[in-house]
């Protein structure tokens, strides 16, 4: 049986240099469980990095079939990880067994999605543009392009997805698609669960023939040190917009800056319409308390905002709201941090004068209540600080508005966003075309009739936004197009066709789908 070591990973060796030692907790009852992290040293993280440094040549030649066969190895481990682990991630995270073992089989699910995409062939985005040598009043060069990955990657756990969004989750796989080395930083609230999963991929590395240092896990603080380092080539980052604003600050600031890829704040507000609240108005109320209170509120997509146009039906729907609310249970999180930084958020809603306290128990014991607040539309008109401010845990705002030239005002006010739901009518459709377009603009995925949470992992999800959602919105962390982050662009002129890239060899050797002087084919030239 696999037994949680505590040492630092690197490039497949267990390293416990540093003197310095940290405790996991069990998040249900605070004590200390039996396990001692090691805090990586300085010459460890050196070590991590450069291992990494030597990986990236080799794995980024790798044909794409051999970093799928990677892939599906970290999936094949990660699945037969038995129930002593899955107890393990439970009494670190509070979460419940049957959370974490869906949450496992979306880790292992998008590893081996990651893996068709890169059987298919699309990520390479192949385009050749011939030689035109007879072309007047210039000639035109052979010129061929793909994308390669672009260097090793530092990632860092998120608390709220001990598996998804962690040492194996979507910021790894993506990089490791791409052809980049990964250096982890393992987070503080499940460092035996990250020990476990470090050792899957450990060991599906070495039955798959990769490189010394294609994967390394990290313990304690050791982020700035990572991203300062100059093998470092990008970060991938989950957590708060303090933590992940100070990341990029971190890396815009290197000799060479490198892109982070942060994943930081979102209230995803949820809009209103008349009719539908007139024909469903129970319905919305007791579907969205769920959705507030889902995983305790721990979700990047809980909505945190609810936007309403002032009715009859809207004041029935609000009353019926606040009472589910506060028939809600209170919650255990997933750590004392995340307890303190939730009552916190809720002490500066009730201080605020123009909020008004809806729903929800006083705050008790090591347990979080849900909350409802009310806010006067103007604070989201003015850019009210605090209203966009996103409160981790199960609470959210409502803002009352007159009518549509309101909501309208109210929505320009809104920051980046990862999702805005539209709740309508079939007969409202024609009426929110300009809120759609608006929206367009604030957020990166736009919901109908449906609730934030919950993010499929497929190739056309969105899982970003404006900033301070992400600290780019060009991309995406969750489904395939995330491995866009880790991809660099390499144009090749008049190459002899023996040193192209398979990709771009003129017998296409990989048979892929390729933009050939601006037409898409698979034959060979």
């Amino acid at each position: 049986m696999f037994e949680v070591s505590g040492h630092n990973y690197i490039a497949g060796t267990r390293s416990a240099n540093g003197t310095t030692t940290l405790h996991s907790y069990d998040a249900s009852t605070g004590e200390a469980l039996p396990y001692r992290f090691h805090q990586a040293t300085p010459d460890e993280v050196n070590a991590a990095a450069q291992a990494a440094a030597t990986a990236y040549p080799t794995l980024r030649n790798l044909s794409a079939a051999r970093r799928a066969g990677f892939l599906d190895a970290i999936a094949t481990e990660l699945e037969a990880l038995d129930e002593v682990f899955i107890s393990l991630v439970c009494q670190e995270t509070a979460l419940p067994a049957a959370r974490i073992q869906g949450e496992r089989a979306r880790t292992s699910g998008q590893m081996r999605l990651f893996a068709t995409m890169l059987r298919r062939g699309d990520f390479y985005g192949a385009r050749i543009d011939r030689a035109l040598p007879d072309r007047q009043p210039l000639p035109r060069p052979d010129l061929r392009q793909y994308r390669t990955g672009l260097g090793p990657v530092a990632v860092f756990g998120a608390s709220n997805f001990p598996l998804a969004f962690s040492t194996a989750g979507g910021d790894t796989a993506s990089a490791l698609a791409a052809g980049c080395p990964v250096v982890f930083k393992a987070h503080s609230g499940h460092m035996a669960t990250a020990d476990y999963v470090a050792d899957a991929i450990t060991r599906a590395a070495r039955k798959t023939g990769m490189p010394e240092g294609v994967f390394s896990l990290l313990y304690g603080s050791v982020g700035e040190a990572l991203v300062k380092h100059p093998a470092i080539q990008a970060v991938g980052f989950t957590g708060s917009l303090r933590g992940g604003r100070a990341l990029c600050d971190m890396a815009a600031a290197r000799p060479q800056p490198i892109p982070v890829f942060a994943e930081m704040s979102s209230i995803n507000p949820v809009l209103l319409l008349p009719e539908a609240l007139k024909a469903r108005g129970d319905k919305i109320a007791t579907e969205l308390s769920a959705s507030v209170v889902l995983g305790a509120g721990q979700f990047c997509t809980n909505p945190g905002l609810v936007l309403g146009i002032r009715s009859p039906q809207f004041t029935a729907f609000l009353e019926r709201f606040a009472g589910l609310m506060n028939e809600q249970p209170a919650h255990t999180m997933l750590n004392s941090g995340a307890l303190k930084s939730y009552c916190h958020g809720l002490d500066n809603l009730r201080a605020h004068p123009g909020l008004t306290h809806l729903a929800g128990a006083d705050q008790q014991g090591n347990q979080a209540q849900p909350q409802v607040f009310k806010a006067d539309v103007s604070l989201l008109i003015n850019g009210d600080e605090l209203l966009q401010e996103e409160v981790f845990g199960p609470t959210t705002i409502v803002v009352e508005v007159a009518d549509h030239a309101e909501l309208m005002q109210a929505l320009h006010g809104l920051r980046g966003q990862l999702t805005a739901t539209l709740m309508i009518e079939d007969t409202e459709a024609g009426s929110v075309s300009d809120v759609l377009a608006l929206l367009e603009q604030k957020v990166g995925r736009v919901l109908f009739n449906g609730y934030p949470t919950g993010v499929e992992v497929c190739d056309a999800m969105v899982h970003g936004g404006p900033y301070p959602a992400t600290s780019d919105a060009r991309g995406t962390s969750v489904g395939t197009l995330a491995i866009d982050r880790f991809l660099r662009p390499v144009c090749y002129q008049n190459c002899p066709d023996n040193l192209l890239p398979d990709a771009l060899k003129n017998a296409n050797p990989l048979g892929i789908a390729r933009l050939v002087d601006g037409v898409s084919h698979r034959e060979a030239l």
